[in-house]
């Protein structure tokens, strides 16, 4: 029995209608649609959702994808509730960046400046300094891979700590030259 697939997911301000396999959230922020795999089903009694298995005696693969959607599920009601952020630091002289419509501008010390477009799911705020950035959105999955393609433009260095950097990430800085 899977131990993360069988917890409820609870929801408050969301509407959650099940049909089949399918599954539709309704939230303030977005509506979204999960689709279950056969060996599995999905019950709303109140305020919860239940994923459980078809079978009486579930499989070793049917158990991992009970996990696995039991997390995407709850995910999915978790953005379209509140969403998702996740903050980025650039750190270095004359490195910032600049929001044109739905794209990034950004000088990371290049000979050139560094265009990027944001889907449209994913949003950006930036401060007046162009150094601190919030990302959000109502899929964690596209925001991580947003986050790691901004940071893999200008990954930290570790003897000075300058590049893009997520937050809470730690640096593990390096001494340089041993004077002689």
């Amino acid at each position: 029995m899977s131990k993360i697939g069988r917890l409820p997911i609870s929801f408050t301000s969301a509407t959650v209608k099940a049909d089949g396999n399918g599954l539709e959230i309704n939230g303030p922020k977005a509506t979204v649609k999960h689709k279950l795999p056969r060996e599995l089903k999905v019950e709303v009694v109140d305020k919860e959702i239940r994923v459980i298995p078809v079978n009486a005696k579930p499989s070793r693969q049917c158990n991992m994808l009970w996990g696995l959607h039991r997390a995407l599920i709850a995910n999915k009601v978790y953005g379209v509730q509140t969403g998702f952020q996740q903050a980025v630091k650039i750190v270095g002289l004359g490195y910032k960046a600049i929001q044109k419509g739905n794209s990034l501008t950004f000088s990371l010390g290049y000979s050139h400046t560094i265009e990027f477009s944001l889907p449209d799911i994913v949003t950006v705020d930036i401060d007046k300094s162009g150094q601190n950035l919030v990302f959000k959105s109502i899929d964690k999955f596209e925001l991580g891979n947003v986050c790691s393609a901004v940071r893999a433009l200008r990954p930290p260095e570790p003897y000075k700590g300058t590049g893009i950097m997520l937050d809470g990430e730690k640096i593990i800085r390096k001494a340089g030259k041993a004077k002689a």
